[in-house]
């Protein structure tokens, strides 16, 4: 039914809807609690909430700790069911199209958004929202849809022979992170006006509106091929189970011979290119995750609004990050890419560690500006070096990874926080920019093993491709 290859604006209402969704259900969660742990209402004056009285620096370090597990609770629930779900998904989309990995998302988050407007309207308990974080996990979460939307610009991309692979892949990412501090930016303001029902409800309207698109006007970038027996001496009665049961094999096994069927070197370079970015992702989103909680602790105490410009001007981190992946990748090899992009992280959170003053706080960003420029990097070159048919299973390994990386990260982070708010509220910057060495240090073993060579790359590609004709026939 599609009749158009543009994968961006599904990728860029994605990004808006997701992201008003995440400020929002911080703050929601932190004035529920607040309510319930003081028996008053938030203060709706931006610093009322700060003062030097004891009852209330006492209230507001235990609503920052009930608030932090409640988070982590969360993201638990989120996060087991949804590491299934995306190595599944994305790797099923190799042989039944893009779509199903991207489908599955928007309809987990439509769901998702609906619940918290019953829980918001209708003051249901907060439990209830811990049952939605699971059933969206059931349906694969955003890394599914980001995976399997990777997976589609590389099926467009194919070979890549000019580079426009990692510059697309890039766009993807500025569109995420453009139109995720556009969806902050108005949630702040939405919130004061409206409330919390109002972001919600256009959020799930958003998620609608996405999913209509994917369904009747994106077209299918996978060319599916028909099945064909392999083997003439099956009766014709047999056919269709013998399809079914070679089909579910190969589908169940894609991961598997992604590796199985390469060379060890091939497999030493997405190895480590995997551990590089699952620890590039614990560092950024460890950091990141508790930026809001932080903003809205002493001494900042930031309003809804102030947490919305905040997060519109890291929308600059991704117009930057992009701007040097496409000026960078014509002249620097990725792997310089991504350790520039590394120290950019480390800086930034260093920098946010120490960040007492709202003007302080504003300016963390701008040593920021480079540190989205590892993911779309590490994501293209992981790419280049697997077929056509290895697509999906390749980005259903990344969006494992990430999902993992990711709930690791919050989970960790989220308790690090909690114990350490009371003697020194910065500690988790300090650890998380820490974690960056790790990552370094291996880009820096594949640039020492020569391995971030373009001509290594195709060589590594056409031996994959031999060896997965002669060994993909899985015997009956």
């Amino acid at each position: 039914m599609g009749r158009v290859c543009l994968i961006e604006p599904a990728v860029g209402m994605y990004a808006f809807a997701m992201f008003m969704i995440y400020p929002l259900l911080q703050q929601y969660v932190y004035r529920r609690l607040w309510f319930e742990l003081s028996g008053t209402i938030y203060p709706a004056e931006s610093l009322s909430h700060c003062s030097n009285n004891h009852s209330y620096v006492t209230i507001h370090q235990a609503v920052q700790k009930e608030t932090s597990l409640f988070l982590l609770k969360s993201e638990l629930c989120f996060l087991v069911p949804s590491l299934i779900s995306a190595l599944l998904l994305v790797s099923y989309s190799d042989h039944c199209g893009r779509k199903v990995a991207i489908v599955p998302p928007l309809v987990g988050d439509t769901l998702f958004s609906l619940s918290y407007v019953l829980v918001s309207r209708f003051s249901f308990s907060l439990n209830y929202l811990l049952a939605a974080s699971f059933l969206t996990g059931l349906m694969g979460g955003p890394t599914t849809l980001i995976g399997g939307c990777f997976a589609y610009v590389a099926d467009l991309c194919g070979e890549d022979p000019e580079g426009r692979k990692t510059v697309r892949m890039a766009r993807l990412d500025m569109l995420l992170g453009v139109l995720s501090g556009l969806a902050s930016l108005c949630t702040g303001f939405y919130i004061e006006a409206a409330g919390f029902t109002w972001p919600f409800l256009t959020a799930a309207f958003v998620h609608l509106v996405n999913l209509f698109y994917v369904l009747v006007f994106l077209k299918e970038s996978l060319v599916l091929p028909n099945p064909v027996l392999s083997t003439s001496s099956r009766s014709a009665s047999d056919a269709p189970r013998l399809r079914q049961s070679q089909a579910l094999t190969a589908r169940l096994q894609g991961v598997y011979l992604l590796f199985a069927t390469s060379k060890r070197r091939r497999n030493v370079v997405l190895l480590l290119m995997l551990a590089a970015f699952a620890f590039f992702r614990l560092a950024l989103q460890g950091g990141m995750s508790i930026f809001i909680l932080y903003e809205l602790n002493t001494p900042l105490c930031w309003s809804e609004v102030f947490v919305g410009y905040g997060s519109a001007l890291s929308t600059a981190i991704y117009l930057v990050s992009f701007a040097g992946v496409a000026l960078l990748s014509r002249c620097v090899p990725d792997a310089y890419i991504i350790l520039l992009g590394l120290m950019s992280v480390a800086a930034g959170l260093i920098m946010a560690a120490f960040a007492k003053s709202t003007l302080l706080m504003f300016l963390v960003r701008l040593p920021l500006l480079l540190s989205i420029m590892p993911t779309p990097v590490l994501r293209s070159m992981m790419s280049k070096i697997v077929s056509g048919s290895e697509q999906g299973a390749m980005f259903a390994c990344i969006a494992f990874v990430e999902m993992l990386s990711v709930g690791v990260s919050f989970t960790m982070f989220s308790s690090i926080y909690a114990s350490t708010l009371s003697w020194f509220s910065g500690f988790s910057f300090l650890l998380a920019a820490s974690l960056t060495v790790i990552p370094a240090t291996l880009i820096c073993v594949i640039l020492c093993l020569r391995l971030d060579v373009n001509e290594e790359s195709m060589i590594l590609t056409q031996e994959s491709m031999e060896n997965h004709t002669e060994i993909f026939e899985i015997p009956p």
